[in-house]
């Protein structure tokens, strides 16, 4: 079997030059080529084997390489503008940026079906946060109080995280309805309590020294139950962005979350 064709969309930023490791890695993967604003020339592998072109513009770099998967690590912004293209062009999009609204995920489906290709999208890649929220949202069955606290690094972008609201979401529909929220009689510094995502009180935590990381605290009377992931690496996000990689290339349609994947 050939090797799946893969284009890098923000080749040089934190996870987009991670992903350029993890492709050059595998056997069954090749990268091809990679996209950034600050592009120029070649890009060098990592892994020596030689450079692969470089380009600010997605369609460049697309005609030229005929990829199989897009793997988009950017910003909200030029998210979208990429996908269109990649779609367009048969190119199957594996997206790690979040913020993206409800009617942009149905763009991207409607491209989907009309093209005939599938694509992915995942708030996080790390099998182990997959599971936190997992395991957060088969707890949320059995606790009405629940709060999370995520911790970032200083140049994360959104507050809350994909991860958190992504995990709230779930944890409320598992739940079959709000949590019930605990108010302050006296909030002495507003926002205190976090903000509000139907009765989870949701903190964001923004410093250095951190990469990513959430803790999800159900309470009921005289317990509490705590489940908490920790990504210490950039590393920890690849072997999710390889399984999703080669799990795109079986899909005719728009799929959201790595437990899709996993079968959770």
């Amino acid at each position: 079997m050939s090797r799946i064709k893969v284009v890098i969309h923000g080749a040089t930023g934190r996870m987009g030059i991670e992903v350029v490791k993890a492709v050059c890695a595998d056997v069954d993967l090749v990268a091809v080529g990679a996209v950034d604003i600050v592009a120029g020339g070649d890009l060098a592998l990592p892994d020596d084997s030689g450079t692969i072109p470089f380009s600010s513009d997605i369609e460049d770099i697309i005609s030229r390489t005929k990829p199989d998967v897009m793997v988009d690590f950017t910003t909200h912004d030029v998210t979208m503008p990429a996908v269109r293209s990649a779609i367009r062009n048969g190119v199957r999009p594996v997206i790690g940026t979040t913020g993206q609204s409800v009617q942009e995920m149905n763009k991207i489906a409607a491209l989907c079906r009309k093209k005939g290709i599938g694509a992915f999208i995942a708030p996080n890649f790390s099998l182990g946060a997959v599971l936190m929220m997992h395991l957060s949202k088969i707890a949320a069955k059995y606790f009405d109080h629940a709060e999370i606290i995520e911790l970032h690094h200083e140049k994360k972008l959104d507050s809350p995280s994909g991860t958190a609201l992504a995990t709230a979401k779930d944890m409320v529909e598992a739940h079959d309805g709000p949590f019930s929220r605990i108010e302050s009689q006296k909030e002495l510094l507003a926002g205190a309590r976090g903000g509000d995502y139907r009765g989870v009180s949701m903190h964001s935590v923004r410093l250095l020294g951190h990469l990513a990381h959430q803790e999800v605290i159900f309470g009921s009377l005289g317990q509490t139950l705590k489940i908490r992931h920790d990504s210490i690496s950039r590393e920890s996000f690849m072997p999710g962005v390889v399984l999703a990689i080669k799990e795109v290339m079986k899909l005719d349609k728009l799929v959201i979350g790595l437990g899709s994947l996993l079968g959770l």
